[in-house]
């Protein structure tokens, strides 16, 4: 099946339309989604956000509840033992890295913003390994403030969407951003992240069960036929899991479906 063409001739508000009912069918497609990090307060979901740099959300949800149960806040992790954290963050990669950018974090947390994660986008960006990405997810997350968050799987989707042409992901943001109103924006990228990692995948998209594929110039890049890209489907979109789906679509939360004995691995 060919790929399917937007004109090059796309005007700027047929483009903003497109990109809306793209988001319109996401958000039937996915109305359980959500950032995918668990977290309770600012400064989990800021950890846990530089963390997840280079490996999974869902390592690094398996590495968090010991962590903040042993370092619940900016002052307890600014007073690590660097070794002891080492360890406790060995399974998320690039262990040492990261030990580093927590301790340093949390002591600047303490020192300049008393010990509370700040809820602006300039202070935030000053904090030892935090850039926009993770303060959009932060600032969007745990404090309701509206932002793109351009991680990996946004930034190619968005490229395929046609929706831009960038490549560094402020430009990103800036250009995605022009597409939706504000109060759309933490919600698009929700849903835009979790299609990327149950659908539009990196190498090999299952673009012949695509909800968007319609609307998508990109459309062929991937698997075309439908019961061969069925079985590329991810989470709880993959065969074999119509349960969980069933009960994320009843609004079951991620909690409620771990204690019922799923797994939210892909």
């Amino acid at each position: 099946m060919a790929r399917r063409k937007i004109s090059p001739d796309e005007s700027p508000l047929a483009l903003k339309r497109r990109a809306r009912r793209i988001n319109k069918i996401l958000a039937e497609q996915y109305p359980y989604a959500v950032a995918e990090l668990d977290f309770r307060n600012p400064f989990e979901l800021l950890v846990a956000t530089v963390l997840s740099a280079q490996t999974t959300d869902v390592r690094i949800n398996a590495t968090t509840p010991a962590l903040f149960a042993r370092y619940p806040d900016a002052r307890a992790m600014a007073e690590a033992d660097e070794a002891e954290l080492q360890e406790m963050l060995r399974p998320t990669g690039f262990f040492r890295a990261k030990t580093a950018s927590v301790l340093a974090l949390s002591n600047r947390i303490v020192d300049e913003f008393d010990g509370e994660v700040p809820g602006r986008l300039e202070d935030l960006v000053t904090l030892p390994g935090v850039g926009r990405k993770t303060a959009n997810v932060v600032l969007a997350n745990a404090f309701g403030v509206p932002g793109i968050s351009v991680d990996t799987h946004f930034g190619r989707l968005a490229r395929r969407f046609g929706w831009t042409d960038a490549t560094d992901a402020v430009k990103v943001e800036f250009d995605v951003a022009e597409l939706f109103e504000p109060k759309d924006w933490t919600m698009v990228s929700h849903r835009v992240i979790f299609h990327g990692r149950r659908i539009c995948h990196a190498r090999k998209p299952a673009c012949g069960v695509c909800p968007v594929a319609a609307l998508c110039p990109s459309f062929g890049e991937g698997e075309v036929d439908p019961d061969k890209a069925a079985k590329l489907l991810k989470y709880e979109l993959a065969p074999g899991r119509e349960e969980l789906l069933a009960r994320m679509r009843a609004g079951e939360s991620r909690a409620e479906l771990r204690a019922a004995g799923f797994k939210l691995d892909a």
